[in-house]
């Protein structure tokens, strides 16, 4: 059995550690304990694992967030993944920074790549894991807030929810997202 997991994110070394990033840490994560590596594919940096006899199958668009549609439908329709064994993580300025939600649908909550995601997949019922990155920003700095640098504080607040974040992938695939929502939302 084989799934599809993304972490939405933008290349270059620009956005490295910002909190838009966030999907690409956690998959830098994942496969930290692992001999595998990302290696640049077709719209996007791809990296193929093992885990409980499943094949998992790690994308990083290289499409920059507001495209990352174009890879995912790409890379589902490439390996013949159903929707129901894809899973996005992506960040949320609606969550408190830190917060972990994994859904099984919803729309994009003004969220550039889940809005990609939504129009090229044609649905808004695919499972992401949204990852709080709060809100703490003035009007009209939205985007300054979401491309920019972890502070001291949100890193002491982020690393070990980037462990339950893998913990949340690693569940999903091993039982499935009403198990891993049940497990893990409330923490």
């Amino acid at each position: 059995m084989k799934y599809l997991i993304i972490g939405l994110g933008n290349i270059g070394d620009e956005y490295q550690n910002t909190r838009h990033n966030i999907g690409f840490i956690v998959l830098d994560a994942l496969i930290q304990q692992s001999d595998v590596k990302f290696e640049p594919a077709r719209l996007a940096s791809v990296a193929k694992m093992k885990y409980r006899g499943k094949t998992l199958i790690l994308v990083k668009p290289s499409t920059y967030m507001n495209l990352s549609g174009r890879a995912v439908k790409y890379w589902i329709d490439k390996e013949k993944i159903p929707i129901e064994n894809t899973l996005v993580i992506c960040d949320d300025i609606a969550l408190p920074s830190g917060s972990l939600r994994m859904k099984m649908k919803g729309g994009d909550g003004s969220h550039n790549g889940l809005s990609s995601i939504i129009e090229h997949l044609g649905t808004t019922e695919f499972p992401r894991l949204r990852i709080g990155i709060g809100n703490d920003f003035a009007q009209g700095y939205q985007s300054e807030y979401v491309l920019g640098k972890w502070t001291k504080t949100e890193e002491e607040i982020m690393i070990p929810k980037i462990k339950m974040a893998v913990e949340m992938i690693q569940s999903f695939v091993k039982v499935g997202i009403g198990l891993t929502m049940t497990n893990y939302n409330k923490k």
